[in-house]
């Protein structure tokens, strides 16, 4: 083969590997980089085994069969070193994730989630599924497509049961999921799937739901949709095998954002026009990486740039920031937090470049300091936006820390009476 093509091809490799490696282990945060930076170091930040030995692969191989070792074969060389190199630290630091679910499951607000005769082996996510990453279709689940909980025949106010095929459940304890997107894009098919499968191989009914998107749909439109969903599940579960009395909310990104609002705002009659009278209250919310500051307040360290507020007033809000300030106040989880919460398990990545990480922890300093329910906050290092995704060994682990703060929280439930209503008296919020 000719030296001078392969050369070429070598360090063009190499030189690839390398800048997905840096985008994963440290990722550009300055808009309007950080979106592209995302979508560089997303997957091989999930998948870093997978990429050391493609890299490495590559490098022996084509490195081996350049004749000529010149200044760019020790260049390529290098590079694909460099590489390899970050990739394993990268797995390392991925690896580490099961002890850091454990710490913040001890660390949880009202002292240690006790997770005791939670069996936490996982049942769904075996090793060679981690080895595979993409979670594809499970033939032992049954997914009941496109349920219509408005009656308008609309695609958008539609959701997915999802049961186990053997065994059907009966009473079983029920998990709604949002979808993410910014708002604007995503479905209900292709988000959660890692963590629904799970529970829904443990014996859980989980429903996938679809929401109204802007810039077709308007502000509050999406909270509307899912407060709707609820409603659905509250009253139609019991047919496909659900416990109406415990349900589980969560999300991710905007779905994180619109899961957390839900939850925390079961008395908003504003937001359920036309089903005023209906219990869209949850008793636990697992919002990962969730958008829960809507209104770039300075006290969030500056965590956004333009973007964010420049989204919402074209697209989603539809209205200037500046003279709608209450809106967009009203819009966000931690500013619409009560001492009746519900108890949360807030999931959030340092190399988040589209939710920066700072905004998780002052929601979890919130709830700590306002909700009298369980707080338990995770902060992962080197995880970026939408980790969970794909079946990686760090959305292994959060999922199944995430199935022991549930099961915790639902044997609390069981000894304590459910309350029907949200108590109407208790609706001080955070401090301004």
């Amino acid at each position: 083969m000719f030296d001078g093509g392969v050369i070429w091809v070598f360090l063009a490799f190499t030189a690839l590997a390398t800048l997905l490696a840096v985008m994963a282990w440290s990722p550009v945060r300055r808009e309007p980089f950080s979106v592209v930076s995302f979508l560089l170091g997303w997957v091989v930040a999930e998948v870093p085994v997978h990429a050391a030995v493609i890299t490495l692969a590559g490098t022996v191989v084509l490195g081996s069969d350049v004749r000529t070792h010149d200044p760019v074969w020790w260049v390529a060389g290098l590079l694909g070193i460099a590489a390899t190199a970050v990739y394993v630290a990268l797995a390392v630091v991925a690896f580490r994730s099961p002890a850091l679910v454990d710490e913040a499951l001890e660390s949880a607000s009202g002292g240690p989630v006790r997770t005791e005769g939670v069996d936490p082996a996982p049942v769904w996510m075996a090793w060679w599924r981690v080895v595979v990453a993409v979670p594809f279709r499970f033939g032992a689940i049954r997914r009941i497509r496109n349920i219509d909980y408005t009656g308008d025949g609309l695609y958008r106010h539609k959701l997915d049961v999802l049961v186990r095929r053997s065994g059907p459940a009966t009473g079983a304890p029920v998990m709604i999921y949002v979808h993410g997107g910014a708002w604007v894009i995503g479905d209900k098919r292709e988000q959660g799937v890692p963590m629904l499968h799970e529970l829904v191989m443990r014996g859980w009914v989980c429903v996938a739901i679809n929401y109204r998107l802007s810039p077709k749909a308007t502000w509050p439109d999406h909270i509307v949709d899912c407060k709707r969903a609820i409603a659905w599940v509250r009253d139609h579960i019991a047919e496909y095998g659900g416990d109406p009395s415990f349900l589980a909310l969560s999300g991710g990104s905007a779905g994180g954002h619109l899961s957390a609002l839900a939850a925390l705002t079961p008395d908003a009659q504003e937001w359920q026009p036309g089903f005023e009278d209906a219990d869209t209250s949850v008793d636990v919310c697992i919002p990962f990486y969730g958008v829960h500051d809507m209104t770039g307040d300075p006290e969030a360290e500056g965590a956004y740039g333009h973007g964010l507020i420049e989204l919402l007033e074209q697209r989603v809000m539809k209205l200037p920031y500046v003279e709608n300030t209450p809106l967009y106040a009203e819009a966000s989880p931690d500013q619409r937090i009560t001492a009746s919460a519900p108890p949360f398990f807030v999931i959030q990545g340092t190399n988040d470049t589209l939710v920066p990480p700072q905004v998780g922890r002052r929601f979890d300093e919130r709830l700590r300091a306002i909700s009298r329910s369980p707080v338990a906050y995770l902060e992962l290092p080197r995880a970026q936006h939408a980790f969970d995704v794909l079946l990686s060994i760090r959305s292994r682990a959060t999922t199944l820390g995430v199935v022991r703060f549930l099961e915790a929280t639902r044997a609390a439930a069981r000894a304590t009476p459910r309350e029907t209503a949200p108590d109407r008296a208790d609706t001080g919020t955070t401090p301004q």
